[in-house]
């Protein structure tokens, strides 16, 4: 072990999100002397190879359905040449480098002792660092904050490293022919729709009958059959066996699959994706070391004011597996920082994690907030449950041949005689944007009344969450 060389108020093991903005907190506003170690880029997941290259990679994909409606609005939009991934591709990473200087500058901005690195616990106060140059350093803290985030999960067969994951789909330098995509959850779906209007023939195999099991009934099916319409090609009851390399055919391989319609059946390649789940990122943290508690999925065991079962050991974000949005992360980070650090009015501060609004960047848009229609009928039962809903066509669309236009559709969940609203499911154009507005009125406890008494925007495919009767 490396004598200690550094000793601080608060260490925080990794620097996405949520532990950037714990360490911030506690140091700009509250003079903690704080240290944040980070082994990759700064940013964590979700700045790196998630929500914000993802998003932009969307907004790719809306544009080239944009210019594919184009010609329903009158317009004659001729492309002289396809979607220039590669160039896409290098401006992406130059906007995200760009960030990650930004927040290396915000950590001096307020004070926070950067060091690039991996470290792993060695007692329930001291961390071991190894440096980028392979020295060591030992850091002693007063709290430490464990945020290390996740990584993809691999499945266990035959020819898996032909594949990659959401981390390697921002590797791509060019735009796939054929892709397929397993799982089931909302990287595969996003993933897919925008694969699919970018261009590539898009495979999508699942599991089950349906994707995005864990939205509402009318969000799976909606989305569902939308992506069907669409073109692409979705696997169900599927399995796969093994991947193999194709001869002659650099970075084509054959994917052996079970499914549905077919038993023992192949599909050739130049993409393959895993987006089968996420893993925590604790292989070598040094948690058995401390002492820190994980739950059976490998999650470190936090509760709602993010203490471990070790005093002055804390944990959120992905690592623990409870909500992985970055937005959730940043908060409970926030909050933490003002509990541990901030004035005795602060000293209980902590998220709550209830009615967290949550959006997939689909094609299009779902998103939601509160409880699925089933899991309300569970709690409340089915006679103190009433359901809204709507489906539509959007204006939008109007212009456009039947088999053109794409759905809307909305659902409040309420319960009680008041008709409190403790579920809202939306989906269709706009609804991300739509849904954050929203979210507020059903955060404050809105009811139905609430939403009836707001007067319309018309014409907007919003109003009909205050009209829906």
């Amino acid at each position: 072990m490396a004598p200690i060389s550094k000793e601080c108020d608060y260490l925080v093991i990794g620097g996405g999100s949520g532990g950037l903005a714990s360490a911030r907190r506690a140091s700009g506003m509250y003079g903690a002397k704080s240290i944040a170690i980070e082994s990759a880029r700064l940013g964590g997941t979700c700045v790196n190879v998630g929500c914000v290259p993802k998003k932009i990679t969307w907004h790719a994909a809306a544009v080239a359905e944009t210019i594919h409606d184009a010609k329903a609005y009158g317009f004659s939009v001729q492309e002289t040449a396809p979607f220039d991934w590669t160039t896409f591709k290098h401006k992406r990473d130059a906007y995200i480098r760009r960030l990650n200087g930004i927040y290396e500058k915000n950590l001096s901005n307020d004070k926070v002792e950067y060091i690039h690195g991996r470290a792993h616990l060695i007692s329930k106060n001291e961390a071991e660092v190894v440096l980028d140059d392979g020295s060591k350093e030992t850091i002693r803290a007063k709290k430490i904050l464990l945020a290390t985030g996740g990584h993809p999960t691999l499945p266990n067969i035959p020819g898996t490293d032909l594949g990659i994951t959401s981390d390697g789909f921002f590797e791509l330098e060019t735009r796939p022919e054929k892709v397929a995509l397993v799982g089931a959850g909302y990287i595969a779906v996003e993933m897919a729709g925008m694969f699919n209007a970018l261009g590539s023939e898009t495979h999508l195999f699942i599991r089950h009958d349906k994707f995005l099991r864990a939205f509402d009934p009318i969000i799976q099916d909606k989305i569902f059959t939308e992506y069907q319409r669409q073109g692409i090609h979705i696997h169900t009851h599927s399995t796969q066996t093994k991947v193999e390399p194709i001869a002659g055919k650099p970075g084509w391989k054959t994917l052996h699959y079970t499914d549905s319609t077919t038993s023992g059946s192949t599909l050739d390649l130049d993409c393959l994706l895993w987006a089968i789940g996420r893993s925590p990122e604790v292989e070598d943290l040094g948690l058995v070391a401390a002492g820190v508690k994980q739950n059976e999925r490998g999650q470190i065991i936090a509760d709602d004011y993010q203490n471990t079962n070790v005093e002055n050991i804390y944990a959120l974000g992905d690592v623990c597996g409870k909500v992985e949005l970055t937005p959730v992360a940043i908060a409970a980070g926030r909050r933490l920082s003002d509990r541990l650090f901030g004035p005795p009015q602060l000293s209980t501060s902590k998220l709550d994690y209830s009615n967290i609004p949550s959006v997939v960047f689909a094609h299009p848009e779902v998103g939601s907030i509160g409880l699925t229609e089933p899991d309300a009928r569970a709690k409340f039962g089915d006679h103190n449950v009433k359901v809204y809903n709507t489906s539509f066509t959007a204006l939008y669309y109007s212009m456009m041949d039947a088999e053109e236009k794409g759905p809307t559709s909305f659902k409040l969940v309420v319960t009680g005689p008041e008709e409190k609203v403790v579920g809202l499911h939306v989906l269709g154009q706009g609804c991300a944007e739509m849904l954050q507005g929203f979210g507020v009125a059903v955060k404050m406890g809105a009811t139905k009344r609430d939403f009836d008494s707001c007067v319309a925007i018309h014409p907007t495919s919003a109003e009909e969450l205050v009209t829906l009767k």
